[in-house]
């Protein structure tokens, strides 16, 4: 006994499959077509939701310091940088609170 079937014609097997489809119900066919489709949308929104933009490389600008500076050079440079850090933050920190007033947040 042969565990699989004889090898046919594709235009056989496109008959069977035509002669198949006009014996069914046209609610059968309707099913039968959604129960294909969903899983190839689901399979096709994972596809499509991998394919993400690659992340470009953060570049980071070091800044070369001479290497017999003093301590007080340092503490100077120091003090420069945190008070140009702290205007970033203190004008971002106007931003929020101008947004902040016009929505009404206290």
């Amino acid at each position: 006994m042969a565990v699989l079937p004889r090898p046919s014609s594709p235009r056989a097997a496109w008959a069977d499959f035509r002669a198949f489809l006009r014996g069914q119900d046209g609610i059968k066919l309707l099913f039968a077509l959604l129960s294909i489709m969903m899983p190839m949308l689901i399979v096709a929104g994972f596809y499509f939701d991998s394919k993400t933009d690659k992340r470009k490389p953060d570049i980071i600008y070091v800044q070369n310091y001479a290497p017999d500076r003093t301590d007080e050079q340092i503490r100077q440079q120091n003090i420069a940088d945190q008070k140009i850090l702290d205007a970033k933050r203190e004008a971002r920190r106007r931003e929020f609170q101008r947004l902040a007033d016009q929505l009404g947040i206290k």
